[in-house]
């Protein structure tokens, strides 16, 4: 299995809606690869914090730069 393979079944690995064979597979490559296996730690705890309903107050300083930068960007036609 390639990392583009494992990319493309995430969700579903996510979801454990994979067939037995599959999901073999994926933890194969999750063995040999370190890239995949952050890629699902972290979406999986992207997930538990959406889930999770915690609220992350930005900094003002990052709020007006993330601002300032979406604003500067939809100028020059998004």
């Amino acid at each position: 299995m390639t990392c583009s393979e494992f990319l493309a079944l995430l969700d579903e690995l996510i979801d454990d809606s994979v067939s037995t064979e599959t999901r073999t597979q994926l933890r194969e490559h999750l063995s040999g690869c370190e890239h995949c296996e952050v890629t699902l730690n972290t979406t999986r705890k992207t997930i538990e914090i959406y889930r999770s309903h915690e609220v992350y107050e930005l900094p003002n300083t990052v709020r007006d730069r993330l601002r300032a930068a979406i604003m500067a960007r939809c100028k020059n036609g998004c």
